[in-house]
């Protein structure tokens, strides 16, 4: 079978984003990318001509992941709130992946601090439009940020959720 130049483009992504989380910025070479990926650093180059383009590549990618989990987000109806908060606890998923290479780069890299406040404005306004309290949305989100942040530090309790969705339902959501 005869690999896509997507799933090429892809794969040096993953690569890329997989040596951000593990060796930083600084070891998340071209070589590198090129080794973890399977492809040789010509292979590299047709897809992606420099570290800049691999940047942009990355966090192209998570702007397109938002914009499906936005869509996700939109498309579960009066439970909008209840799934961005089932979900910012995942951990592994692409999206995740492309959040924690986008964390690693804004140490750097302004695009990447911009697109990381992108990302929570997609967030904050789907979840601000579905419950018309810009208090109440941003309360919301800070809690998934909190629930993302202990999951992904091994932090996490298994009734987090279930606490969280009491208060909700209380609170009449």
């Amino acid at each position: 079978m005869v690999r896509k130049s997507t799933d090429t483009k892809e794969k040096l992504l993953d690569a890329f984003d997989t040596l951000l989380d593990e060796s930083g910025f600084s070891g998340a070479t071209l070589d590198a990318v090129a080794a973890k990926a399977g492809v040789s650093k010509g292979g590299l180059l047709y897809h992606f001509g420099s570290k800049a383009e691999l940047i942009k590549g990355s966090l192209d990618r998570l702007d397109r992941l938002v914009e499906e989990d936005v869509e996700s987000m939109e498309s579960a109806g009066d439970r909008l709130h209840l799934y961005y908060l089932e979900t910012s606890a995942e951990i592994g998923t692409p999206l995740d992946r492309s959040l924690i290479a986008a964390s690693c780069l804004a140490q750097e890299n302004e695009e990447a601090k911009t697109a990381l406040r992108k990302t929570r404005e997609a967030w904050f306004n789907a979840l601000n439009d579905h419950l018309g309290d810009a208090d109440l949305a941003m309360t919301i989100q800070l809690i998934g940020d909190g629930m993302y942040f202990n999951q992904n530090f091994g932090l996490s309790q298994d009734e987090a959720l279930a606490h969280v969705k009491n208060v909700l339902t209380r609170l009449g959501l």
